[in-house]
């Protein structure tokens, strides 16, 4: 998850932190050691040591150093693995995002920070188009329908941070983005039919590069393996990152960061898209019911 930090232009993501600190308490349990025992090498509290080992705050190099010494690890390619973590994590740290213009909406600012550092998304939806393909009109009802904002001005921010997120799709580091969207959001008329119908259109466009797939998982599958609910697969290139599941549920945002969970999940897609259509017979059935509107 992102880290909140007092100073918000700082938040980005900790999932680099969590699997460090997560190894580093591996390591004091496998010594029989307590919190107590670290904060003393590190000449720290034992608050601090339990905010490190939950990936809470950056590490230092000679912090990392000096833990490795008191749990006995002496493996260099352990250690080096470690330190590179800890790096990649403070300059994530550091960053300032674009996301970072639209301090209202909270819970777009975690997940668009883990997916500004992403290098690919495997996403299923069942309702809607995906945030990363939706044009500003299809953005807009969505949030119009919702019918969830207390200030309604807020909405159009959320759109111009949709259409930000976006720009990854065309960058000179473009994000690979395999979407997986049932029929049924294809033909779900959020805005009416105009905005389906250029909604349909930019599907067709983005559906043109060569890091993006869509499929459809059409009506006639009936039950699959999608049932359970939509969610989002956030995958990074950095050494030790774990795979970020990202689901939305109406009184929160959940994320799973467990290996096993990312594991799970990855099975369950694949199955997803197995009974899904392939690109080209997708791509030929958004032509079809975009003709129809």
């Amino acid at each position: 998850m992102a880290g909140r930090d007092p100073d918000r232009g700082k938040t980005v993501s900790t999932v680099l932190a969590r699997r460090l600190g997560g190894e580093l308490l591996r390591m004091r349990e496998a010594r029989g050691m307590r919190q107590p025992h670290a904060a003393e090498a590190l000449s720290a509290s034992v608050a601090k040591v339990a905010k490190m080992e939950r990936g809470g705050v950056p590490m230092r190099d000679p912090d990392i150093h000096a833990l490795c010494h008191l749990y006995g690890v002496t493996d260099e390619a352990v250690i080096k693995r470690l330190l590179t973590l800890a790096r990649t994590d403070r300059e994530r740290r550091k960053a300032k995002g674009w996301w970072n213009q639209y301090p209202q909406l909270p819970a777009m600012i975690e997940y668009v920070a883990l997916e500004d550092i992403a290098t690919s998304i495997r996403t299923w939806e069942l309702a809607f188009i995906p945030g990363l393909l939706q044009t500003p009109d299809y953005a807009r009802a969505v949030a119009v329908g919702a019918g969830s904002w207390e200030d309604p001005s807020q909405i159009e921010p959320f759109v111009e941070a949709r259409l930000a997120r976006q720009t990854r799709l065309r960058s000179e580091r473009p994000l690979e983005l395999w979407a997986v969207i049932h029929e049924g959001a294809l033909h779900q008329l959020v805005g009416g039919r105009d905005v389906m119908r250029a909604q349909l259109g930019h599907l067709l466009d983005v559906a043109t590069l060569d890091t993006v797939k869509i499929q459809v998982v059409p009506w006639l599958v009936g039950a699959n393996p999608g049932m359970i609910g939509a969610f989002a697969i956030v995958s990074f290139a950095e050494p030790g990152a774990l795979d970020v599941v990202h689901m939305d549920v109406p009184s929160s945002t959940l994320w799973l960061e467990s290996e096993e969970d990312a594991a799970r999940h990855g099975r369950i897609f694949d199955r997803i898209a197995r009974v899904g259509l392939a690109e080209r017979n997708a791509v030929h059935l958004i032509e079809t019911i975009r003709k129809e509107m």
